[in-house]
């Protein structure tokens, strides 16, 4: 593998924005895309989070795809939604974008710890990263099924030898964090201003 796992989502985040700085719809779910196989190579322990997050990606892609002129910009899909009181529906596009950005902030979250604590175990990291990020939003049954299947993880160095390819995997991983985490920043400030940031789980 040319790169690290990391190398097609950084040459993707150089394309999320507008020449006037708005997030746009399709380059920001293809680096959502481009991230998922790293979840492959948790195996088991992310099953759950990966249909999860394809989920949300195919949503908000057909909605893109239904008209790609009017959804060229990321927040165009929920503004339509908040003006037609739909925005708070299961199957909506804000609630596919809600959840999309907590995912994303999970695995951020996931790769920071492993790049700040070389000696937790990858159960330790994604635990860990778990109860900062999606652990409040979930009822207590997503949040068991979640617990049991991070005790799947994969043994820690093998994981990282798999994603590491021929690149530089930590210097890869924390610039996928430095420059992800703003757009996540962005996505939530922006369902906040709409008042959809504190939707749970059912």
């Amino acid at each position: 593998m040319e790169g690290t796992v990391f190398t097609p989502s950084l040459e993707g985040m150089k394309h999320v924005k507008s020449e006037n700085g708005e997030i746009l719809t399709k380059p920001f779910l293809d680096v959502c895309k481009h991230i998922l196989p790293v979840l492959d190579k948790f195996g088991a322990a992310m099953a759950i989070v990966k249909s999860d997050i394809g989920g949300n990606i195919t949503r908000l892609e057909t909605k893109y795809n239904s008209d790609p002129s009017k959804y060229e910009y990321l927040y165009s899909m929920v503004q339509v939604e908040v003006e037609s009181k739909t925005a708070t529906g299961s199957s909506s596009c804000s609630n596919g974008l809600l959840w999309l950005t907590r995912a994303m902030d999970f695995l951020v979250e996931l790769f920071r710890n492993l790049l700040e604590y070389a000696d937790w175990t990858m159960s330790q990291v994604c635990t860990d990263s778990y109860s900062k990020t999606l652990k409040k939003w979930h009822g207590w049954l997503a949040s068991s099924t979640v617990t049991v299947a991070m005790k799947l993880a994969p043994d820690r160095k093998k994981f990282m030898e798999v994603i590491g390819g021929s690149g530089e995997i930590n210097a890869d991983m924390e610039k996928f964090c430095t420059t992800f985490a703003p757009f996540l920043a962005e996505n939530h400030k922006f369902l906040v201003s709409v008042g959809l940031d504190d939707m749970k789980a059912s």
